[in-house]
């Protein structure tokens, strides 16, 4: 049995009935353009643009980091050879996507944030056991350090990067920490939900 469920790199504008970006795609563009702006070697950033532009490419869209910290992502038909955006080609502005970039906010408390997901992480041992109680806190420190926001507030692409950038770099698993972490993680939200 074959899985058709569509890719990011198999839906078309045709197939968008609205003619915007498809949400998979501007997922992918936001994550490639994070994975850019983190990476310490010069050549790796460009290689994650080079990559998130031919995503965009594929639909016909164009990506812009603005100064203010926000990836903008529109139709390349407004854009004239230089990239800079013609204001009489824009047709809808809700064609475009604004992705806001920005740090977390300064203004959360880092100690309640860290506090309530220590609470999540205890529950988790307590009802899973040690591996997925380890798993939980790895989960814990990277949604309070990166992001500061509770367990809950996971996204589908935060919990993503998590499991494929995060955890293998910085946890330090063993070998029944990896086997399990997915699992972990689905445990890990479902107590977060249920407080």
């Amino acid at each position: 049995m074959t899985d058709d469920t569509p890719t990011p790199e198999s839906l078309t504008s045709e197939e968008s009935a609205d003619d915007t970006l498809p949400e998979p795609v501007a997922e992918e563009a936001e994550r490639l353009t994070r994975l850019a702006r983190d990476a310490a070697d010069p050549s790796e950033a460009s290689a994650a643009r080079d990559q998130r532009d031919s995503v965009l490419d594929d639909h016909e869209f164009l990506a812009r980091e603005r100064d203010d910290d926000v990836l903008v992502l529109h139709p390349a038909e407004w854009a004239d050879e230089d990239g800079s955006v013609r204001v009489e080609r824009v047709d809808d502005t809700d064609r475009a996507v604004e992705i806001p970039l920005e740090a977390p906010n300064d203004d959360a408390d880092w100690d309640a944030v860290d506090a309530h997901n220590r609470a999540i992480v205890a529950t988790v041992r307590d009802h899973h056991g040690e591996v997925h109680g380890d798993n939980a806190a790895a989960f814990a420190d990277f949604m309070g350090n990166h992001y500061l926001k509770p367990i809950e507030a996971a996204t589908d692409r935060m919990r993503a990067e998590f499991l494929a950038e995060y955890f293998p770099r910085n946890a330090w698993p063993s070998a029944d920490q990896r086997a399990l972490v997915e699992e972990s993680v689905e445990k890990t939200m479902a107590v977060a939900r249920d407080r």
